[in-house]
Formats: C-alpha cells, sequence, structure tokens
C-alpha cells in the first residue's frame, strides 16, 4: 500500500535527469516507485502535482540553523523554499562536543550566529543528532567542529598542541565522527580555530579521512588571500588523505575556480558552496577590528573595548588602515548594516548601516560607535557586509556554473536584520538563476541543490527521487518559485513551493505548514 502518491508531475530526479512525466509512491518513509503517470495504485494522500516539478528535497549544505531549527518559522522558511536537509557545525563553532566551560564560550562568542540552543548541555554530537528527532520538520546533519574541540583542550591558548592534548583532540573527533558526523569543520579566521597550524589540521583529519568523510573549511582568508588559504587547505589534504570542501568559496571567478580546478586535475577531492549575493555576513568584530579583539577571549576583549584610551588607539591607529584592509573605499562605514545586536540599548541599531548608527548616536565616528556596542554587546554583534567592488554579480554567477558548486545559504536566523539569504537562496536559484537567467537546466539545478550535497557529506539514500531513497520531495510551480526576501525585509518568505514531504511525511500542503516533525539527526552513512 502506498502511504503518499504524487501523481501528474514531472519529475527532475537529482542524479541530472529530467523533467519527465511521472508519478512518485511512497510508503514507509522512502520513494516506492517512480513510474509512468497513472500507473500506480491509490494511496491514503494524493498529491496532485499537474503543471509542477517534483524534485529531491533541497540539502543547504552550509547553515547556521543549529539552534533556529526548533522555531516552527525558521522551519517555515526552509521549507518554502524547499530545504529540507541542513548541515550545520559550520565554521569550526557550535554546541558539541562541549561541556559546560566550552559551551559557555560558545554561546557567548558565536551567538550572534548561531542564536540560542534550547539544550543545555551537549557533551556529544550523538546527543546533539538524537535531539533534533521528531522534534523539527527538516533533517539535520553535523560536523565536527574543530574550534569546539580545540578550546575543549587547550581554552584560548595561541600555541600548537603537544602530543598529548592533540591525541585528545583526536578522539574527541573520532568519537564525533563514530557519533555519525558527516565531517570536520574549521572557522580559520575565528577564535580558537585561528590558532591552530597546518600540522594540527592535517593531523585531525587523518581520522576523517579513514572515515570517508569531508574536511570543511572557513579559509584562513578570502579574497586577495585565497590562494594561500586554499594552498593551505590542499596541503592538509595531501597530508591526510581527506576530502576537501570549500565554505561560503566568493571573490573574483577566474582567480577562485582556477584554484579548484588546478587542485581537482592535480587528484585532490575539492568542491565549495555558495550562495546567489554580493553582500556576506559575520562577526562584526572579526570584519572590522584587531585581531585581539577575538584572541584575548570576550571577557578581556569587552573590558578592554570599554577603555576609552583603547578607543582612542583604536581611532588612531587602526581605523584608518580599515579601507585598504577590506578592499573597499573611504565609504566603509556605509558598506556594513549591523544584522544583529546583543545589547537591548543598542537594538535600535539594527538595520542601519554603521555609518548611519553612528551619527544618530553622535558618536565620534562609525569605528567608535562599533567599539561600543561591541563592548555593551559582549562581542554579540553581527554584520551584513558588501564584498570588495572585485567581487560582482558575473563572478558570483560564474561560481554557481561550477561542477564542484553545491548550494549553501550560510544561512543566520539571529538578529532583528539578518542576511536574507537563509529565506531566499534556494528559491533564487530556481526562480531568477535558473528560469530567469538559465544558469542552471531544471536538471542541473536538483543537482547542485540536493544531488550533490547528499554524495558529498555521505548520506547515503538521500538526494534524488529514486526508488528506495528517503521520500524527501519538494513539488513546485517552475513559473512561479522565487525569493521575495530583501536586505531591508530579510524574513520574507518564498513563493511557489506548495507541497513538502520529509521523510515521507508531508510537511507542507498547499502552501501551509501541516505542524508535523519527522525531521531527524542524519548520521552519515
Amino acid at each position: 500500500m502506498l502511504e503518499v502518491l504524487v501523481r501528474g508531475g514531472q519529475v527532475v530526479d537529482g542524479a541530472g535527469h529530467g523533467p519527465v512525466p511521472a508519478d512518485v509512491g511512497v510508503a514507509g518513509g522512502l520513494v516506492a516507485e517512480v513510474a509512468p503517470p497513472g500507473s500506480l495504485p491509490a494511496a491514503g494522500t494524493v498529491i496532485d502535482a499537474t503543471g509542477r516539478y517534483v524534485l529531491p528535497g533541497f540539502v543547504d549544505a552550509h547553515s547556521h540553523a543549529d539552534g533556529a531549527v526548533f522555531d516552527p518559522d525558521v522551519q517555515a522558511a526552509l521549507l518554502r523554499q524547499g530545504v529540507t536537509t541542513v548541515v550545520v557545525g559550520q565554521d569550526g563553532v557550535s554546541y558539541a562536543p562541549a561541556g559546560p566551560v566550552t559551551r559557555a564560550y560558545v554561546d557567548s562568542y558565536f551567538g550572534a550566529l548561531n542564536g540560542p540552543h534550547p539544550v543545555a548541555e551537549l557533551p556529544t554530537l550523538a546527543a546533539l543528532l538524537a535531539g533534533y528527532d521528531h522534534r523539527v520538520a527538516v533533517n539535520v546533519a553535523a560536523l565536527v567542529p574543530h574550534g569546539t574541540v580545540r578550546h575543549a583542550v587547550l581554552g584560548l591558548a595561541d600555541r600548537a598542541p603537544d602530543p598529548g592534548e592533540l591525541a585528545r583532540m583526536r578522539v574527541l573527533v573520532e568519537a564525533g565522527l563514530a557519533d555519525g558526523a558527516v565531517g570536520l569543520s574549521t572557522g580559520l579566521e575565528y577564535v580558537p580555530g585561528r590558532f591552530a597550524d597546518t600540522a594540527e589540521l592535517a593531523a585531525l583529519c587523518a581520522p576523517v579521512a579513514a572515515a570517508g568523510a569531508v574536511y570543511v573549511s572557513h579559509l584562513r582568508g578570502y579574497e586577495e588571500r585565497t590562494p594561500a588559504a586554499v594552498a593551505e587547505a590542499r596541503d592538509i589534504a595531501a597530508r591526510s588523505g581527506v576530502a576537501v570542501h570549500l565554505s561560503h568559496y566568493h571573490g573574483p571567478a577566474g582567480t577562485l575556480a582556477g584554484l579548484v580546478d588546478a587542485a581537482r586535475a592535480a587528484g585532490a577531492e575539492v568542491t565549495f558552496d555558495s550562495y546567489p549575493y554580493t553582500r556576506g555576513c559575520s562577526l562584526l568584530a572579526m570584519v572590522l577590528m584587531p585581531p585581539w579583539v577575538q584572541e584575548v577571549g570576550v571577557d578581556a576583549a569587552t573590558d578592554r573595548l570599554a577603555d576609552p584610551a583603547t578607543r582612542k588607539a583604536l581611532a588612531a591607529d587602526w581605523l584608518p588602515g580599515l579601507p585598504a584592509r577590506l578592499g573597499w573605499d573611504s565609504s566603509w562605514a556605509e558598506r556594513i548594516t549591523l544584522a544583529g545586536v546583543g545589547a537591548p540599548e543598542y537594538r535600535w541599531a539594527e538595520g542601519r548601516t554603521l555609518a548611519a548608527a553612528a551619527r544618530a548616536a553622535g558618536a565620534a565616528g562609525p569605528g567608535e560607535f562599533a567599539a561600543e556596542v561591541l563592548a555593551a554587546s559582549r562581542l554579540a554583534v553581527s554584520a551584513v557586509f558588501a564584498f570588495p567592488s572585485a567581487t560582482g554579480e558575473d563572478d558570483m554567477r560564474a561560481l554557481l556554473r561550477h561542477p564542484a558548486h553545491l548550494a549553501g545559504s550560510d544561512g543566520i536566523f539571529a538578529g532583528g536584520c539578518p542576511h536574507p539569504r537563509a529565506w531566499g537562496t534556494f528559491a533564487r536559484l530556481l526562480g531568477r538563476h535558473t528560469r530567469e537567467l538559465g544558469d542552471y537546466t531544471w536538471a542541473e539545478a536538483a543537482e547542485h541543490l540536493a544531488g550533490r550535497a547528499a554524495a558529498r557529506y555521505g548520506l547515503a539514500g538521500r538526494g534524488q527521487v529514486r526508488a528506495g531513497y528517503a521520500a524527501d520531495l519538494v513539488v513546485l510551480d517552475p513559473a512561479a518559485v522565487a525569493d521575495t526576501a530583501t536586505y531591508d525585509r530579510p524574513r520574507s518568505l518564498a513563493t511557489g513551493v506548495a507541497d513538502v514531504l520529509v521523510n515521507g511525511v508531508p510537511v507542507v500542503a498547499g502552501g501551509t505548514p501541516t505542524g508535523a516533525l519527522p525531521g531527524r539527526g542524519l548520521r552519515r552513512g
């Protein structure tokens, strides 16, 4: 007996085929059969897909929904784009495996990106993954976060681990992989990940390679630093044998694509994710402030930034060099918009450019105002920022089309005025880049948005509309699917996706969430 029958649509299978007229039968959470129209028996639930496409549920290769995914509004934001699986634990900092001290650090330092998690203690990846089972509407796969592991062993020590410490870190990585993690992530511009050298990372990637998992890296620099950063990733791969995935890859396409092509031609297994926007979002302190603001820890940085003498020194010695360091001009403060501000007394500044907020506050300048807000917020401030002028729409589109590309939103759901990519990436790739611009065929789109990420992260039996595969399915109108989220209205839901199944259970029906919670914490393999 079929439980669900999706009939009358055209299947785009995620393996490079379609759209082809076919009906899809679902039973036991799996695709039971993909068959010619009208050939399958009746089912308890019938979805009329006439005039629509049936695609595999999309896999967001880079998401910060770690804790936010428990929020029904966040689930709606994902499902209305057709996203049925998110990969979390990104950038080397997340909630598990973490004891109380490390968890407190993660909550404080990365809270502006990952938001809060409802579970107070997550000592293992197994506990994290189990916590998603039937408590959310989408599936969640997780990476072992290197920075969290390092903090658990070394705290914020800026040095190489001794052999015993490295062994303890490796044990934590191996335990996470045994719990089902899909790989190891690093954030080499964040703390404490930035303190790790290549030897440490290669040693920790050895068990990742042995498990057939993937090394996922926020590189040690972007823009003009990308060649050296990619060279380091290749060195780690050469030393450990690990497959490499580059996070939120952006910049001049000729250079960046060439780096990936050269690595792949030399035998390295390299992929990357990117999103269809020319603005990014991260911690304001990382974008704007000198390294010590992150490196000394939240408490010490807060105290120093609250000191008028420190702010005066920043204004004199650091801030004048910002345009050159960021690749911007003298209007740099107009290119940064405050997305989330931890201090309640400064929430009014969310959604304003740093320059406008500084003027409204009567501050001496935007840099001084940034230091003031960071101190008041204990560094918990995120910002949307324009990429350097050398990176444009054509560069972004060229990277989207690259054969090593996977779709990833880098979605951040925290803050009063977050980046719209969390609400719009996948719908934008379909509506604008597939239907309007022709960057993908529909068959290619399903590969970029689903099939490749499922394969890359070892999510066996997902990412395709195929008999025996998990029934994560999206039924969409190819003429209507579109993103509506903007920088001014970032939480606006996508349109054109009316029916979604997760593990064979309808979670969106006729455009409305059903309230079902069939999501699972996914284990590798």
